[in-house]
């Protein structure tokens, strides 16, 4: 493999571990202020957060990105 290669898969690894550990901000701000403010359990605000994350992206795709990063 070449150095270019290399290079390549590397700044690909590091943006999926950025990725990863950035959506555990995204969804720790959004869990703690339904749970702070006593609208939902902890349990019942993290199935939430789970599940509309997921519908999210799976009825979204990534429009909502291309739309910011048009901006």
């Amino acid at each position: 493999m070449n150095s270019a290669l290399i290079l390549v898969i590397v700044i690909v690894f590091i943006a999926y571990v950025f990725d990863y550990t950035n959506g555990f901000h995204d969804a720790a701000n959004s869990i703690a202020t339904v749970v702070s403010t006593r609208v939902l359990s902890p349990q019942l605000a993290v199935l939430w957060a789970a599940f509309f994350n997921f519908v999210a992206f799976a009825i979204l795709g990534t429009r909502v990105a291309k739309l910011l990063g048009a901006t």
